[in-house]
């Protein structure tokens, strides 16, 4: 199978399941015009997080990496009405551009975008009140510490998603120097021994390549 396939699949998948939604596509246009990099997670990924989201009953969302606030929009979207979600974002520009798709998507009021290095921001924070859902989508490199900042600001049952963790299969090459590779491949030996975490990966594909997700459950 090839990635035309791949991504002719995502699309068959879109057609039946997904609905038109201009909101969503003038957020990637306006991340495009803006010439952000078009790393967002694709439309069925989005909705699969929604749909996580909402089976976990998040009232509070902890999102690590915005870029342009496409999966944010996503998110947001599973909150109930008094719900909200936490967006840590470290280049002002994408946090501009976030901030101008939550507005036309309506969703302005339920979240706070938090400009800045996430380890910074995650150090601000109390843990006060605890997040029932954590989505990571940053650089690879701080993995591990944003999971430790998920357990320390989340509560027995909070769910974790980390994104990127298969890399299109680079995670079994043991010599491989890439250093996000190397973080990815920290962060499954960080999980698997830790006490509080329950988890699984599955690998993706689609119009996003090759890649894959860890999902962890805090005990």
């Amino acid at each position: 199978m090839s990635e035309a396939s791949w991504t002719a699949v995502d699309e068959y998948v879109s057609s039946h399941l997904l609905k038109a939604d201009a909101a969503l596509a003038e957020a990637l246009l306006n991340n495009s015009e803006n010439n952000l990099p078009p790393i967002d997670v694709s439309p069925v990924q989005g909705k699969m997080l929604m749909l996580l989201a909402q089976l976990a009953g998040a009232r509070h969302i902890l999102e690590i990496g915005t870029l342009g606030g496409y999966s944010t929009i996503w998110l947001a979207r599973a909150l109930p009405a008094d719900g909200k979600l936490v967006t840590l974002e470290v280049d002002r520009k994408h946090a501009r551009v976030a901030a101008e798709n939550l507005e036309w998507a309506g969703l302005a009021d339920k979240v706070d975008i938090k400009v800045g290095p996430a380890k910074d921001s995650l150090a601000a924070m109390p843990a006060g009140d605890p997040f029932d859902f954590v989505f990571i989508d940053a650089d690879k490199q701080g993995n591990i510490h944003y999971v430790e900042q998920a357990i320390r600001l989340g509560r027995s049952g909070t769910t974790i998603i980390v994104d990127n963790v298969v890399r299109e299969g680079a995670i079994v090459d043991e010599g491989n120097d890439d250093p996000r590779v190397i973080g990815t491949r920290k962060l499954f030996e960080y999980v698997s021994s830790h006490p509080k975490l329950d988890a699984t990966a599955i690998q993706t594909v689609g119009s996003k390549g090759w890649d894959g997700f860890l999902l962890a459950r805090v005990a």
